[in-house]
């Protein structure tokens, strides 16, 4: 899009709150050198996420699996959209061995769609939780998934893996997801948060959603109490940034003061914790959510 057109005029400027962090000590080179020595595919550059540097600065990154081609389309994603290369078997024990090197004690473990694929790629993201359970000892795992279109089998499946934490995002309110999330469905994200919860009693339920796309404060109230009824623990709220020219554009940028606002009603609602502010996004400080391992 010419940024010269009226359509482009009417695009809301980028706020001075919004303000991404540059790399400014050596971890982020030797975090940045260790996913490329072990081949490994990260949301934090598929995605575009804008907080790769603080992260990667602080040796932490979300790790992206089953390929780095995804099956669906989301107006939002920046990950590329193609038919996807066969699962990798070596995968889940590079993610594992970063791990390691990295020192983690808390993981993010995301993945692509696999509509392709039976199971969804549950049984590659199961033996990715298993491997790194096996090599890095004491470690919170947090497992970050599509929606398997809906399939229970693929849903036990993870769990039975024993992450700690299963995360998927509803991303926005009922009345945009036809056209923010390709194939994906509002009520079937809910339906998936309500089995994890049935399946384990003892995983945190964790679930995010982006601002910024049109949504009303009472829709996202709504939102809030749909996902408090399926179970969900944790939420996050972040400001939607659009990652390229081709993606849905923002339509407003949220002040800070509203998304602590949100919070607390959030909180008043009975989630245990809320991660709200423009550059919040799923897995961002992750290792801060307080887990009990007993």
């Amino acid at each position: 899009m010419d940024v010269s057109t009226p359509e482009a005029a009417r695009r809301p400027r980028i706020p001075d709150w919004i303000r991404v962090q540059l790399p400014s000590n050596p971890v982020f080179g030797r975090t940045s050198r260790l996913i490329e020595d072990l081949r490994l595919n990260t949301v934090c550059e598929s995605a575009r996420c804008p907080n790769r540097w603080e992260c990667w600065s602080r040796a932490t990154a979300t790790f992206m699996v089953a390929g780095s081609r995804c099956t669906r389309a989301c107006g939002f994603c920046a990950v590329e959209t193609a038919r996807p290369l066969p699962l990798e078997d070596d995968e889940p024990r590079r993610v594992a061995g970063a791990c390691l090197r990295l020192g983690l004690r808390h993981v993010v473990i995301t993945m692509v769609a696999r509509d392709d694929l039976e199971d969804g790629a549950a049984g590659h993201v199961a033996k990715t939780v298993q491997a790194i359970k096996e090599s890095c000892g004491p470690i919170v795992v947090e497992v970050l998934t599509t929606d398997f279109n809906g399939s229970g089998e693929s849903l036990k499946t993870v769990l039975e893996a024993g992450p700690e934490v299963f995360n998927h995002n509803l991303e926005t309110v009922e009345r945009l997801t036809p056209q923010v999330r390709s194939r994906a469905r509002y009520r079937r994200s809910l339906s998936v948060l309500k089995k994890a919860r049935e399946l384990s009693g003892s995983v945190v339920i964790k679930s995010g959603l982006m601002l910024g796309l049109g949504e009303t404060e009472g829709e996202l109230k709504q939102a809030f109490l749909d996902l408090r009824t399926a179970g969900c623990d944790v939420l996050t709220l972040g400001q939607y940034l659009q990652p390229t020219l081709r993606h849905l554009p923002a339509v407003e940028f949220v002040p800070p003061e509203r998304f602590d606002w949100y919070r607390s009603i959030a909180l008043a609602l009975g989630f245990r914790e809320v991660f709200s502010g423009p550059l919040v996004r799923s897995s961002y400080h992750a290792d801060e959510l307080k887990i009990s391992n007993s």
